[in-house]
C-alpha cells in the first residue's frame, strides 16, 4: 500500500522564501509510485493544504491530518523542507514526536541545539572538533564593543545566533564597524554570536544516514565573490561553488572524518550540511555551523552533491524517507 507523506514547507522567518523553492524541487523528485506526497504550508497565517484544484484547506493540528475529496488523510511520515523556525529549531519535531509521526530530520533536541550557533560550537569543541573562538551576546545584557575587542581579535564575524541563510551577518575588520554590525544582527535575533575570523578555504559537505550508515556526499568548495558567504553569495549568485571540490585527498579525508564525527556527536538524522574552514597553516578544518534542514532548491548545494555522487534526487529522497521509518 502506498504511504502518505507530508512535505512541510513555509515557516515564520525570512528563510521561508528558500523553503518554498526547496519544497518545489523536492516535490518534483518524489517517487510517486512509492509515496503519495501532499504539500503542507505552515506560515504565520496558519497551516494549509492546497489540492490539485488549487483549493486551500486547513490542517487539523489535533492529529496533523487533512481532508482530500471527502476522505481524511493521516500521514505515515513527514518530509521536512522548512528552513528556520519552526522546522529547523526542533519545534515541529517535538510536535511530531507527540503524535508519533516519523520525520526526515534531526530530532527536537538535536535541531534546537544546532539551531543555536554558540551551543553548536561549544558541544563540537567539547567533542574535540576544532572551532573558532567566540562570544555569545544577549540583547537584554549588552556588552561594550571595548570589552568584546578585549576578548577577541579582529577581524570577527557578527551573526544572529539562531537561524540560517546568513541573514544579518557582517564581517568586521575595524573597531569602528562593530557597533553597526551588532545592531544589524540584533535586528534578526535576541542573541548574537561574535566569532574570530579564521583564514582558509571554505568547504561545505552534506551528510546523511541510509540503512544505518553515515554517508558523506562529495564536498563543495565555496569561493565567494563577496567578502564572505552571505545571503547574496548563497542565493543570488555572488559565489562560485565547485562540486566536487578540487582538494587533495588529505584535506578531503580530514573534512569527511570531522563531518561524520559531528553527525554522530549531535545524534543527527536525515540530511544535514556542515560548513568548515580549512586552515592551511594549521592543516586542519574548523567547524563553522550545522544546517539540519539544508536548502534543496535546484540551485542548492546538497542536490549538486547528490548528483556528483551519482545518485538521482528521486533515489536520494526515497532513501531519506525509508530511513525515517
Amino acid at each position: 500500500m502506498t504511504k502518505n507523506i507530508a512535505l512541510v514547507t513555509g515557516g515564520f522567518s525570512g528563510e521561508s522564501v528558500i523553503s518554498y523553492k526547496s519544497a518545489a524541487a523536492i516535490f518534483e523528485n518524489i517517487d510517486t509510485e512509492k509515496w503519495n506526497c501532499f504539500l503542507i504550508d505552515i506560515n504565520p497565517d496558519g497551516w494549509f493544504y492546497t489540492n490539485k484544484k488549487n483549493e486551500k484547506t486547513t490542517v487539523d493540528k489535533n492529529d496533523f491530518s487533512i481532508v482530500e475529496g471527502g476522505t481524511k488523510i493521516i500521514f505515515d511520515a513527514v518530509l521536512i523542507g522548512l528552513h528556520g523556525t519552526p522546522g529547523e529549531d526542533g519545534k515541529l519535531q517535538g510536535y511530531f514526536d507527540c503524535l508519533k509521526i516519523p520525520y526526515t530530520s534531526c530530532d527536537a533536541a538535536s535541531s534546537a541545539l544546532t539551531f543555536n550557533k554558540r551551543y553548536t560550537v561549544a558541544v563540537a569543541a567539547f567533542a574535540g572538533i576544532s572551532v573558532a573562538r567566540s562570544l555569545h551576546l544577549f540583547k537584554h545584557n549588552p556588552i561594550s564593543t571595548t570589552n568584546i575587542l578585549k576578548e577577541l581579535q579582529l577581524p570577527v564575524f557578527v551573526k544572529p545566533n539562531n537561524g540560517g541563510s546568513s541573514l544579518g551577518m557582517s564581517k568586521v575588520n575595524e573597531p569602528s564597524q562593530l557597533a553597526q554590525a551588532l545592531e544589524k544582527a540584533f535586528k534578526e535575533d535576541e542573541q548574537v554570536l561574535v566569532e574570530e575570523f579564521i583564514s582558509g578555504r571554505e568547504f561545505t559537505i552534506g551528510v546523511f544516514k541510509s540503512k544505518g550508515n553515515i554517508i558523506t556526499l562529495p564536498m563543495t568548495e565555496i569561493i565567494s565573490k563577496n567578502e564572505f558567504f552571505d545571503f547574496q553569495a548563497k542565493y543570488e549568485g555572488a559565489s562560485e561553488e565547485v562540486t566536487p571540490a578540487q582538494a587533495s585527498e588529505d584535506i578531503a579525508d580530514k573534512i569527511r572524518h570531522e563531518a561524520k564525527k559531528a553527525y554522530a556527536v549531535f545524534n543527527c538524522n536525515g540530511v544535514i550540511r556542515i560548513d568548515f574552514i580549512y586552515n592551511e597553516e594549521l592543516k586542519k578544518p574548523f567547524l563553522l555551523e550545522i544546517n539540519t534542514v539544508p536548502g534543496q532548491s535546484a540551485a542548492s548545494i546538497v542536490p549538486q552533491q547528490v548528483i556528483a555522487m551519482g545518485w538521482s534526487l528521486k533515489e536520494f529522497y526515497t532513501a531519506l524517507i525509508e530511513e525515517c521509518f
